[in-house]
């Protein structure tokens, strides 16, 4: 099976605002998180600082998830799934920060709640789904060792996440940042064949 890929350069002049906002993601989106993780390790999983980079790095990871499936092509299934996966896991992921926002106020974490306040467990195990086909179609892409590192890190972000393990959460957000910021310099347009 052949498929057309259409990609951008990452040239400036060339790309349109959205490509050129979907890209800058692929940088400040894992930066963001790192940063979280770190204030989270320093401070403790209930810092209102942390709680705030954490939401704002889960908004920034929406757009990655865009990228990444616009990428593909357009009548890719993968793609849509990315789509689909990723905007439910940014909510997730979200609930979560602003949870940490409200633990930092002396609040009950959600979490910790029955009832209606159980919709941010499933949510937030959305996020490392979307990661997951992240990986995939960034094989497809022909960005293996990104994929892998990607694939690497995601499956250890529930174990340092769902934990609390700050030892675990710092490298997998390094990772994630190298994985998604070297796309900025290797990606290319697609070989003419």
């Amino acid at each position: 099976m052949t498929t057309s890929m259409t990609w951008h350069t990452t040239d400036t002049t060339t790309a349109t605002p959205t490509e050129r906002l979907l890209d800058g993601s692929l940088a400040v989106a894992p930066l963001l998180y790192l940063a979280a993780d770190t204030t989270y390790a320093v401070r403790g999983w209930d810092d209102a600082t942390a709680g705030v980079l954490h939401v704002l790095g889960a908004m920034a990871y929406a757009f990655v998830v865009l990228a990444v499936a616009s990428w593909l092509p357009r009548s890719s299934r993968l793609a849509a799934a990315i789509v689909l996966t990723g905007v439910i896991g940014a909510c997730g992921n979200l609930a979560y920060g602003f949870d940490a926002i409200h633990l930092s106020l002396g609040d009950t974490s959600l979490v910790d709640q029955a009832g209606a306040a159980n919709l941010i467990k499933p949510l937030g195990l959305f996020f490392p789904l979307s990661f997951a086909l992240v990986a995939a179609a960034l094989v497809r892409l022909g960005h293996r060792w990104q994929a892998a590192l990607v694939l690497v890190a995601i499956l250890a972000w529930p174990v340092a996440h769902i934990g609390n393990i700050a030892a675990v959460a710092v490298p997998v957000n390094v990772a994630l940042v190298i994985a998604f910021g070297s796309l900025l310099w290797t990606r290319r347009d697609p070989d003419p064949r």
